[in-house]
């Protein structure tokens, strides 16, 4: 079994062979470093798919590598959009860093009696692992690397949705730049969370929020939908 991996010193693939089983990617790194090549590095964690610590692409898709398992041929990269420390392991405190600059926290916390319901309605967004796996798979930082990004606005929908919070307005004011409406909903997001948060849906619904706010997607102001006629030949 043969594993391609992506070395930062060269900027090239590198290929290992594997004794033929099946194996978490985690695994098959420690063996190449414990047995083959001492200098390849990455990170890992908690081994059981929690910390989010161990996130790579593999065939250009985002994995924890402590639960994907290996095939023949595959292809190993570090996380997109952060900087590389070295192989497969990258600096993400920029993207942490989108977090502040979202607020994604309570402002102004009261006391309120939450319900089930309540809690249902951001259960699924507090299971975010921050292994910036939506980070890395959001196209939109190729050409805004200011974006506020997939994780970041989950947390602030959970939090502008969150019954003790009173100022509500102050979330929903701090994604409107590089935020809510910069998005392109294409759902990559989605598709890559391993916890199976849905990023797309809570930025659609921050945008719903947005609209309550008063404020509307500033793309449509740039946009001429013409001269309505009403069916009249101008020239007529």
């Amino acid at each position: 079994m043969i594993l391609q991996i992506l070395r930062s010193e060269t900027n090239s693939l590198q290929s290992y062979t594997l004794e033929e089983k099946e194996t978490t990617l985690l695994h098959a790194l420690m063996e190449i470093k414990k047995t083959q090549d001492p200098t390849l590095t990455f990170t890992a964690g908690c081994r059981a798919s929690v910390c989010g610590t161990c996130a790579v692409r593999v065939n250009g898709k985002e994995q924890l590598s402590c639960a994907y398992k290996i095939q023949d041929g595959d292809i190993v990269e570090p996380l997109n959009y952060h900087p590389i420390l070295r192989d497969l392991k990258v600096d993400k405190n920029r993207a942490k860093e989108t977090l502040v600059k979202s607020t994604a926290w309570l402002h102004s916390a009261k006391e309120a009696c939450s319900s089930p319901k309540d809690e249902k309605l951001t259960e699924r967004q507090t299971d975010c692992i921050l292994c910036n796996s939506c980070y890395s798979a959001c196209p939109v930082y190729v050409v805004n690397p200011d974006f506020l990004g997939p994780f970041s606005l989950t947390r602030a929908y959970r939090y502008s949705v969150d019954k003790r919070e009173e100022d509500v307005k102050g979330i929903i004011d701090n994604v409107q730049t590089n935020g809510v409406w910069d998005c392109t909903l294409c759902g990559e997001c989605t598709l890559a969370c391993p916890k199976g948060i849905d990023p797309k849906m809570d930025i659609m619904m921050l945008r719903g929020k947005s609209l309550q706010y008063g404020y509307t997607d500033p793309s449509l102001a740039q946009q001429s939908f013409g001269e309505p006629n009403f069916g009249f030949d101008p020239n007529f």
